[in-house]
């Protein structure tokens, strides 16, 4: 760039100071010939920068069009310069913003400000409901951009949630107490947000597992008195279509973009992350974004996986087709339907009876029928299990641990061996299910992953399991879990009681977490490469408790969601104030490719000029030569005869 400024500048400089012809092959008498010039241009970079212009008389006409011509270039390279400098500074200005927005997500928030908007979810679970409270400064006015929705937090800056005990369910044979049974959640909602605002903050109730399991009627009528009481005690916005039942699926939907907007994964901005090519229903072009993150959660009585689907996908069977259609979810997170960046093709799934307690009580009964079916051998001197002497020896258990199975009310004596390789093997039937439920880790259809460019988040159980006791929460890698389970599994269990007494082990960890880990642990890889066949070299795989110093629930995801299409009215208001914006910042700013496309016309046209005046430098040269070669045919007068 420097030396390509220098040269214009010794051009300009030619142009506008007048120069001493140099004539050439001029002698007494002779006709004036035309002068030529030569003007050489070189560069300080590349030695084979050098090029040589002839020089013919110029008028003025021509000299302030070649003048304005590169006075041009040099306009649109200082504003090529400075757009590209400004687009990198935004860029590392909403990179340092999104980073702060990190911690001050974890300040406090300020009531006082009128221009912040609130949303209150109450999560109706199975032992209780939350209640979670959110506010979002106003929208940028971008489309592309969703609204930044943050958990409420106190003058402590603490979470502002609360939960009350038992679940909502039980109130399946008096539903008219609804109402009594959420005012204490919503008084205490009410309380934080601004009573200024309580008329535009939307109220969502939405209830999961526990009301999944009562009968429409019974789930109706709970909802219906919602519906009818809430309104006339609480002034937050609240209509029918904000309380419902909503199913796994959903449950799982929102769980996926909850994370997924913590990590920034629906910015499309930045491109130092990875990216991915996904191709969207109805579109022929694929669409280069932001990699988002698959979630694997594995509670105490169910497992749940939910991922995107980059690409369509074919099926074996019209079978199949049919199941699938009940696993993937389609959205547009985008406020306008008719963008297609934030269309999202996600694949969920849940499994009950496939959570860590569960599992246990399915393998217990596992190993009970086994031993029955043995104790019936008419070979045997003796039965084993049924008294301390002879124990049933678990390999999930830790070494010289004895305990007792109860299972419909029969005792079963067993002694843990401390075999985690063993007891892997024993847990791979359990993936198929049982009798009683059609969920399988091993028959059930699973949409394709792409593991050499994907990433897992795993929680709960996944977490617990790599670092309650083993200490290796974080990046999973397989080869090193496995060793370091080995190693729990084999130590006896006077020694783990022993390490649990020195506080060895997380804070977290009790003696249920010391006793059953090595169980756990052989469960959780079984599920994770057997049932969902994710590599033994996968690398993708994170395991948390918090993401960014903050639990992630999947009520962040449901808000953002159902606020969806609120960012329509900043929109307009930005869109009207971009009108009246200066023309410069609309033609420079949001088209890189018109600068080129200026810098390319002027420098044909620079080039044509030089051309033509090439042109013309040659057809004043062809009289010149011609007016040498009669010089030397005609004799001077010196030569006549008879002088």
């Amino acid at each position: 760039m420097g030396s390509a400024t220098s040269a214009l500048l010794g051009f300009l400089h030619w142009l506008l100071r007048k120069r001493t012809p140099v004539s050439r092959g001029t002698w007494p008498g002779a006709p004036s010939a035309r002068r030529i010039r030569t003007i050489s241009f070189s560069c300080l970079c590349p030695a084979s920068w050098h090029f040589t212009v002839p020089s013919v008389s110029l008028c003025l006409r021509q000299r302030l069009v070649l003048l304005g011509l590169l006075i041009g270039i040099c306009v649109l390279l200082l504003v090529a310069i400075s757009n590209l400098w400004h687009w990198k500074t935004d860029s590392r200005d909403r990179q340092f913003e999104r980073y702060l927005a990190r911690y001050r997500a974890l300040e406090a928030t300020d009531t006082e400000n009128p221009a912040l908007s609130y949303g209150v979810v109450v999560d109706c679970g199975s032992s209780g409901s939350r209640v979670f409270v959110y506010f979002w400064p106003p929208h940028n006015g971008n489309p592309h951009d969703l609204l930044d929705i943050r958990q409420m937090r106190d003058h402590s800056s603490e979470p502002v949630v609360k939960k009350i005990k038992p679940g909502i369910s039980t109130l399946a044979r008096t539903p008219e107490k609804a109402s009594d049974y959420m005012k204490p959640l919503l008084s205490f909602a009410a309380a934080y947000v601004p009573k200024a605002k309580h008329k535009e903050t939307p109220l969502y109730i939405l209830c999961t597992a526990g009301m999944r399991l009562l009968p429409d009627w019974q789930q109706s009528a709970i909802l219906e008195d919602l519906v009818r009481d809430v309104p006339l005690e609480f002034d937050f916005l609240f209509s029918e279509s904000h309380a419902e039942v909503i199913s796994g699926k959903q449950e799982g939907v929102y769980a996926w973009i909850g994370i997924n907007f913590v990590l920034g994964r629906f910015d499309h901005e930045e491109e130092e992350d990875a990216l991915v090519s996904v191709t969207l229903a109805g579109q022929e072009e694929p669409l280069v974004r932001k990699r988002t993150v698959g979630i694997l959660d594995m509670g105490g009585a169910s497992l749940q996986i939910a991922y995107e689907v980059s690409s369509s996908t074919l099926f074996s069977s019209p079978q199949q087709e049919e199941t699938a259609k009940s696993l993937l979810a389609d959205f547009n997170l985008g406020c306008d339907a008719q963008h297609t960046k934030h269309g999202y093709r996600v694949y969920v799934n849940t499994f009950l009876g496939f959570g860590g307690n569960f599992a246990r009580q399915r393998y217990e009964e596992l190993v009970r029928n086994r031993t029955i079916t043995h104790n019936r051998s008419p070979a045997l001197c003796c039965q084993i299990g049924v008294n301390p002497e002879v124990p049933v020896l678990d390999p999930c258990l830790p070494a010289g641990l004895e305990d007792v199975m109860d299972q419909s009310g029969q005792s079963l004596h067993v002694r843990g061996q401390g075999d985690w390789e063993a007891c892997a093997e024993q847990l791979r039937p359990l993936l198929a299910g049982d009798n009683s439920s059609q969920a399988s880790l091993s028959n059930t259809y699973q949409a394709p992953i792409d593991f050499t460019n994907s990433e897992f988040y795993g929680f709960s159980e996944f977490y617990y399991c790599t670092d309650d006791v083993l200490r290796l929460g974080g990046p999973y890698q397989s080869p090193t879990f496995r060793r370091a389970a080995q190693d729990y599994c084999g130590l006896s269990w006077s020694v783990l009681t022993q390490r649990f007494r020195d506080k060895l082990y997380s804070p977290h960890a009790d003696l249920h977490r010391v006793k059953y880990q090595c169980f756990k642990s052989a469960w959780m890889h079984q599920v994770l490469h057997e049932g969902f066949h994710f590599p033994k070299d996968y690398s993708g795989l994170r395991t948390a408790q918090l993401v960014y110093d903050r639990e992630v629930q999947w009520t962040l995801g449901a808000i953002l969601y159902k606020t969806r299409f609120l960012p329509l009215r900043d929109i307009r208001q930005e869109s009207i104030r971009q009108a009246h914006s200066h023309w410069l910042r609309l033609s420079f700013v949001y088209n890189h490719y018109l600068f080129f496309g200026c810098i390319l016309v002027v420098t044909l046209a620079i080039g044509l000029y030089l051309l033509r005046l090439r042109r013309i430098h040659q057809q004043q040269l062809h009289p010149a030569s011609l007016d040498l070669l009669w010089l030397e045919v005609v004799p001077s007068p010196a030569q006549e005869p008879g002088s």
